[in-house]
Parts: C-alpha cells; sequence; structure tokens
C-alpha cells in the first residue's frame, strides 16, 4: 500500500495552525484556486498574491496556510495524485483486471464531469512537477511513484514481466491524464459513455480477426545538422526543457545553459523565447506530419498504416531526432499561440482516425469509436517521450513493442516475444 497522499505532507511553515474547520475550508479554497491557476499558467506563472487575489485574501494570509508558493504548487499536485489514488483503490474492488480497468475509467470520467458540472473543484494538471525544487519535489515524486505501482498491480495476473507492465502502466496513466484534452467535446451526461468505449479500446485493441502487429518501421529522417549553435540545436534544448519544466520553466538562461553557450548567443540566433517555442511546436508538428504522410505512401491497409505511422514515431521519440514537444505544454502558452498550436495537434490527430476508418471499411480493424481511439493513439504517441523514465531498459529498438502493440491488441495481451 503507498503511503498517506495527505497535502499536507508538503513541508508545512515551523508553526502549524491549528487545525479548525475554518482553517480546512481556507486551506481547500486556497488549494483549488491554486490548481485552476497552475493549470492556466503553470508553476512558474502563478504567484500567490495571484491566488490570494482570487479567493479574495491578502497575500500574507495565505503564506499562513502555504508559507511558499513551492509549497502550495506541491500540495496542489499531491491533491491530484491523491484523487487518482482514490479512484484506482475503488476500481481494485473489482474482480479482474479488465473489470478493474474500466471500473478505473468509469470512475475517472466521472469525476470529470462532476468538474464539468462544477460539482468538483478542478485539480491541477500534473505538466510541471520538474518544475518544482527540493525538497518539493521529492515529496511529489515519492507521491506518484506510489501511485504507480498500485496502478501496475492491474497487470499482476497476466504473466508479464516487470518492463512490460510498467510500459502498460505508463500508457494507462497517460491516457487518463490526456482525457482532460478531448473529452469536453462531449456533453458531461455522455461523459460515461466514452469512458466504456475507452475501456473497449484499451482491454480489446483495434485489430480485426486475422490482423497481427507487424509494423513497417519507416526509415528515420536524418535531423538536421547540428552544432552547439544551430537552430536545431536550440529548437531541441528547448523542446526537452519545456516538456521537463513548462513553458515558463524554460526560460532563456536554462536553454542557454543546457548548450553552454551565452544568452547573447541565444538571441543572435532567436527574436525570443516564444517564437522559439512556437517552431518547437512546427518542428514537432511536422515530424508527425512526415511520418504519417510516409505510412500513407506505403500503402497497405488501415490497420497497417496507423501500426507504421505509431511504431515509428514512437521509436523517434527515443531516437537522435526527437523528442517531439508534449501537448502538455499548451497550457501555459499565450493564448494566441495556444489556440492555433491546439488546433493543428487536433487536425493531426484526426488523421490518425482517417487510417483507423480506412481499416475499418477494408476490415483490418475491429469496429470502433473512431475519434475516441484516434485520441488514444496521439495519447500514447505524444507520452513516449517519457518511456526511459518509466521503463528501464527501453530502446528506440524494442519501444513500439513494448508499449504501441498493448495499445493496438489490447493492455492485456501476451507480451511481444
Amino acid at each position: 500500500m503507498p503511503r498517506s497522499l495527505d497535502p499536507e505532507t508538503v513541508p508545512a511553515p515551523d508553526a502549524a495552525p491549528r487545525q479548525t474547520r475554518r482553517y480546512a475550508q481556507k486551506r481547500d479554497a486556497i488549494l483549488h484556486a491554486a490548481a485552476a491557476l497552475i493549470n492556466e499558467a503553470g508553476v512558474k506563472g502563478t504567484t500567490l498574491a495571484d491566488v490570494a487575489r482570487s479567493v479574495g485574501l491578502m497575500t500574507n494570509s495565505v503564506t499562513y496556510y502555504y508559507r511558499r508558493k513551492e509549497d502550495l504548487a506541491a500540495a496542489c499536485f499531491l491533491h491530484t495524485i491523491g484523487v487518482l489514488d482514490g479512484l484506482v483503490a475503488r476500481a481494485e474492488a473489482a474482480p479482474d483486471g479488465p473489470a478493474r480497468l474500466a471500473r478505473l475509467l468509469d470512475l475517472a470520467v466521472a469525476h470529470r464531469a462532476a468538474m464539468a458540472a462544477g460539482e468538483e473543484p478542478d485539480i491541477a494538471v500534473l505538466n510541471d512537477v520538474r518544475a518544482l525544487p527540493a525538497p518539493q519535489a521529492e515529496s511529489v515524486f515519492s507521491a506518484y511513484n506510489a501511485l504507480f505501482r498500485r496502478l501496475r498491480g492491474l497487470f499482476d495476473d497476466d504473466g508479464l514481466d516487470r518492463q512490460d507492465r510498467n510500459a502498460r502502466t505508463h500508457l494507462l496513466l497517460s491516457v487518463i491524464h490526456s482525457t482532460r484534452l478531448w473529452i469536453h467535446r462531449y456533453e458531461p451526461r455522455d461523459y460515461a459513455r466514452a469512458g466504456v468505449r475507452m475501456a473497449d479500446l484499451l482491454t480489446s485493441g483495434l485489430a480485426a480477426p486475422g490482423s497481427e502487429w507487424r509494423p513497417v518501421l519507416l526509415p528515420e529522417q536524418a535531423p538536421p545538422e547540428e552544432s552547439e549553435v544551430s537552430p536545431e540545436a536550440f529548437l531541441r534544448a528547448a523542446t526537452i526543457l519545456i516538456n521537463q519544466q513548462g513553458y515558463r520553466g524554460a526560460s532563456v538562461e536554462k536553454i542557454s545553459g543546457l548548450l553552454k553557450v551565452t544568452k547573447g548567443s541565444f538571441y543572435h540566433h532567436n527574436d525570443n523565447k516564444d517564437d522559439l517555442v512556437a517552431n518547437c511546436f512546427a518542428r514537432s508538428f511536422a515530424q508527425i506530419r512526415a511520418v504519417q504522410d510516409a505510412a500513407d505512401a506505403n500503402g497497405g491497409s488501415g490497420w497497417d498504416r496507423i501500426c507504421t505511422a505509431s511504431a515509428t514515431l514512437v521509436r523517434s521519440q527515443l531516437g537522435p531526432g526527437g523528442p517531439l514537444l508534449r501537448v502538455t505544454a499548451f497550457s501555459a502558452l499565450p493564448e494566441a499561440l495556444r489556440t492555433e498550436t491546439r488546433r493543428t495537434m487536433n487536425r493531426l490527430t484526426e488523421r490518425f482516425g482517417f487510417c483507423l476508418v480506412d481499416g475499418m471499411v477494408d476490415g483490418s480493424v475491429r469496429p470502433h469509436d473512431a475519434g475516441i481511439a484516434a485520441q488514444l493513439v496521439s495519447s500514447m504517441v505524444n507520452a513516449a517521450a517519457e518511456l526511459p523514465a518509466w521503463v528501464p531498459g527501453v530502446t528506440p529498438d524494442n519501444a513500439a513493442d513494448l508499449y504501441a502493440r498493448p495499445l493496438f491488441l489490447g493492455l492485456f495481451a501476451p507480451a511481444a516475444r
């Protein structure tokens, strides 16, 4: 069993106030307001003054509950992890892995529907955890690791080794986290139907009878020639840092430091950080689009093309041309940039849907909800960049079998041999 995930495990002020009901209510109001602000602006872009204004307090009143912004941000993340852990705990009562998965997704979308209806406060998205300093980061990482281990228990009875179980757990968590990005397309009262379809897709996969996992790994595009001050070097460095620390956490100083160049060199090659970030998205979108185009040109059934595109993109995330910029970077972008990049990502996701519909027509893909399936494929590809953190020993060569294959054949399918 994981240790307590109570937000109060975050380092507290030296003399913590007495826990009255009024104190708890005000603390929770601050926590929920901070979560909403962090989702909008990221940890770096949120201030205690912002939080205080949103709940009608003076800044020094907020510090009575959370002395530092980092304490408050960590408490928000721990609260989110605690909510997820509670959902997993309730799902564990189901009789087997598939039933527990279905129950978990039902609970997750029900909670999301309650938030959409204003019956539950929003929870902080776990985008910027790496932007936290020590010791707050260690507290959050420890809690998330405990959640990961607990959820991994879904796969304990299926004869999978630790590497396979870790890969499938990361896939499942990534799908759950990304649900917030697309489920608003539906009426909140229909979220439960979306959860049922997600459970069906994750349990039974996408393959029609006779379709096998044999993706053609397309030749990797050679990345542009890179030196420590090339445009490609700045794009890759910014992408890595934004994935780790969010839009505001990836400062000009940190990007320059990763490349061991001066800020002057940065501004010699880039007009400003916003333009660089826009170019990072353009780079990632171009890579996705190129692989989708190449998979279409390679031909075959809808099943062949979606497997080839997905496997190739997962491999490239871990290769010299990767990583792709995480969709989680959207949340703290300036509004104009956020709207356009989200629109483009949605269009690229719909392109996965074309292959899936073609596969249903030609009989290579079983009938399913192609709109939701395309979102799951996109989520899987997007989260592949974090595989090395969760699946020791993963390589560009085995990543697709470990991570993409279970989505297409089902999370409880036997491991690749």
